[in-house]
């Protein structure tokens, strides 16, 4: 019997690099998408990930986005989802 998840696609929203990062996760490891940054000195990680069209698409229709973690069996971490930076940080135009 199966655990009821499906193989995941990795092609659909992509990690992208933004003006604030300051480190790449898993810049050298094969099986993983490096993913940029923002990593605050309290241990905060902030990402930004582009949508492909179609996923643009479905997500105004349906209003719903689906995360998936990996938890390695540990405690979940608290999550941000969020459509707008400014609700994590404060832009900064001079970097």
């Amino acid at each position: 019997m199966g655990n009821g998840r499906t193989k995941l696609r990795i092609t659909i929203m992509k990690p992208i690099d933004f003006k604030e990062s300051n480190v790449v996760y898993a810049k050298d490891q094969k099986e993983y998408m490096p993913l940029p940054a923002l990593k605050f000195e309290d241990g905060t990680v902030c990402t930004c990930w582009k949508l492909s069209w179609k996923d643009f698409f479905k997500v105004m229709w349906h209003r719903k986005v689906w995360v998936s973690v990996l938890t390695f069996n540990q405690p979940l971490q608290p999550l941000l989802v969020c459509a707008d930076s400014k609700e994590i940080f404060t832009p900064n135009d001079d970097k």
